[in-house]
C-alpha cells in the first residue's frame, strides 16, 4: 500500500483502506519511514458506520496485544484517522512500578484526542514504539495530562492521567499528530533491545552517567 496525502485522506479512500481489513484476525503494523507515520492524521468525522468502527478498534485491540503493546495508534496500521486504542494489563516488577508510577489502564478508545500538561513537572523514562522495533530511548515527558477525546459512541469526554498512563496517552496522541517519540528522545540515550538489559532498572540514572545524556 502507497500512501498518498490528500488521495488518502478523503472519506472515500479511507473507507477503501478500511473495509478490506476488517475481517482480518491481524494485520502488520507500519515501521519507521512509512509516511503515515509523518502527516497529521485526519479527524474521524463519521468516515465509518458505528459498526465498521467497532470492528476496526476491535482489531487494532488485537494487534496492540499480538505485538505486544500498550497502545496503538490507527496510522500505525496505515488508517490515517485520529483514533487510537490503550490498555496496559501487565503486572511490572514492584519496584519498576513504584519508581514509574505505573499502574493498570483499562482497555479505551480515543477518537480526536487533544491534551494539556496539568503542572509543570516532568518524568524521564525509557520507553519503545512498536513502529520502531528493536529500540529504547528515553523521552522527558509530562508528569501528568488531561486528555479531552472523544469515545467510540461519540460522547465527549475528559480524563487526567498521571505517571506512566499519562505517557501511553502523550505518546499515542503524538502518533496521531505525525510525531514518533524519536523525535523527542535523548538521541545518546538510544539502544537497541539486546543492549537495553544493561539499562532496565527502574531509575535511568546509571544509563544517563554512562551513555552521557
Amino acid at each position: 500500500m502507497i500512501y498518498e496525502s490528500g488521495a488518502a485522506e478523503s472519506p472515500a479512500a479511507i473507507r477503501s483502506l478500511v473495509l478490506p481489513i476488517l475481517e482480518e484476525e491481524l494485520v502488520p503494523i507500519v515501521q519507521l519511514g512509512h509516511p503515515v507515520l509523518r502527516r497529521p492524521a485526519v479527524p474521524f468525522d463519521g468516515q465509518l458506520d458505528p459498526e465498521e468502527l467497532k470492528a476496526l478498534t476491535a482489531l487494532m485491540r488485537r494487534v496492540m496485544h499480538h505485538a505486544p503493546g500498550v497502545g496503538l495508534a490507527a496510522p500505525q496500521i496505515g488508517i490515517p484517522l485520529r483514533l487510537a486504542v490503550l490498555e496496559d494489563a501487565y503486572a511490572p516488577d514492584p519496584e519498576a512500578a513504584e519508581v514509574r508510577e505505573r499502574t493498570p489502564l483499562d482497555f479505551f478508545t480515543i477518537i480526536n484526542p487533544r491534551y494539556e500538561p496539568l503542572d509543570g513537572r516532568t518524568a524521564a523514562f525509557y520507553e519503545g514504539c512498536l513502529s520502531f522495533e528493536g529500540y529504547q530511548g528515553v523521552v522527558e515527558r509530562h508528569h501528568s495530562v488531561r486528555l479531552d477525546y472523544d469515545d467510540e459512541l461519540g460522547n465527549v469526554q475528559q480524563r487526567t492521567f498521571s505517571g506512566w498512563p499519562a505517557r501511553i496517552v502523550q505518546h499515542e496522541t503524538d502518533h496521531l499528530n505525525g510525531v514518533v517519540y524519536v523525535d523527542k528522545v535523548m538521541t545518546r540515550s538510544l539502544t537497541s533491545n539486546a543492549e537495553y538489559i544493561r539499562w532496565a532498572a527502574p531509575e535511568i540514572d546509571e544509563a544517563r552517567r554512562v551513555l552521557g545524556f
